[in-house]
Parts: structure tokens; C-alpha cells; sequence
């Protein structure tokens, strides 16, 4: 079979469309951020594995950029696609849409950039495809990937940073 060298953002296209039930909101009838951060996770994940035909893990979360609340009134649908891409890297775009079932009115609720790696069946990473966008947003998210690796880079390097100066240690040893 032959290995494919490049594929297209929407090769790697996940939607998923969920319900907001009271079960799963906060004491302001708005989804959990967890929830949200669960879906989020969860389709990126499908969306590196589309791209690469490998096993992934997730690398890093940027963030999630919660804009507006989703309420129980309303269907929360995620699209993700991979956006860019390293040797066996990929960031995953996530965009989160509210629709008000009622009104049918739609709003863009939360945006997450995440990293995943390939990796074959040692565990190793492994070369993943190009990514070729094509859509004006596609483009967009494209030609500002630099920027956020750079980004992604330096907080890496910060939390490394960090991360010597933590204990872990329990906390009823540190305080005797």
C-alpha cells in the first residue's frame, strides 16, 4: 500500500452534535466546562487519528476559549479538523457552536487548539501526511500555525521551568 504524503483538512473533519441536558450543567443551567473540555478531547482525538491512520495521544491543550454559555436550551455541535502539522505532530482546531433549539439562532461558543502525536506500535512517533487547507478558514488557521507553535514552544519551556520548583510529595509530609 502506498503511504500517503498529503491530506486535506476535511479528510479529518469530526462533527458531533450533542443534547445539553440538566444532567450535565452547572448550578447556572449552563454546560460543565469539563463536559465540554471531555468533547473536545474526545473529537480532536478522532480527527489526528483520521489524518495520520495511527495511534495518537494528546500532546497539549492551548486552551479552551470559553466565549458565550451553552444552556439546556440548546444543542452544542463541535467540528475539528487538523490544521497543521510537524514531522509526526498535529494540531486539532476545535470550533463549538451553541444552536438555541427554539430559535434555531446559532453562536460560536468555545474555540481549543490541541497537539496530538502519531505513534506506530512501539510507541514511537511516526511521520505523519501534510496537511492541505483549502477553505478560507482552513487557510487562515494554516498560515497563523507558526505562530502558535512558537507560542506552544514557550510554555513548555515555562512549565518545565516551573514544574522544579513543585513538590511531589503528599501534603501532610511537606507540612511536618
Amino acid at each position: 500500500m502506498e503511504k500517503v504524503t498529503k491530506k486535506y483538512c476535511k479528510e479529518s473533519l469530526v462533527i458531533k452534535t450533542s443534547r445539553v441536558f440538566p444532567i450535565d450543567t452547572n448550578n447556572h443551567n449552563t454546560l460543565y466546562g469539563g463536559k465540554l473540555m471531555f468533547y473536545i478531547d474526545d473529537v480532536a482525538s478522532i480527527s489526528a487519528a483520521r489524518h495520520s491512520r495511527a495511534d495518537t495521544v494528546t500532546a497539549s491543550t492551548d486552551s479552551v476559549d470559553f466565549l458565550t454559555p451553552i444552556r439546556t436550551q440548546d444543542s452544542v455541535c463541535l467540528e475539528s479538523y487538523v490544521t497543521s502539522v510537524g514531522k509526526s505532530s498535529m494540531e486539532v482546531f476545535v470550533k463549538v457552536v451553541a444552536e438555541d433549539l427554539k430559535t434555531g439562532e446559532r453562536r460560536l461558543a468555545a474555540t481549543s487548539f490541541l497537539t496530538f502525536v502519531a505513534l506506530d506500535g512501539n510507541g514511537k512517533p511516526v511521520r505523519v501526511p501534510e496537511v492541505v487547507p483549502e477553505t478560507e478558514e482552513e487557510k487562515m488557521l494554516f498560515n497563523t500555525a507558526k505562530q502558535r507553535i512558537a507560542l506552544r514552544k514557550e510554555r513548555r519551556k515555562h512549565s518545565e521551568e516551573f514544574a522544579k520548583d513543585l513538590s511531589v510529595r503528599p501534603l501532610y509530609q511537606i507540612r511536618d
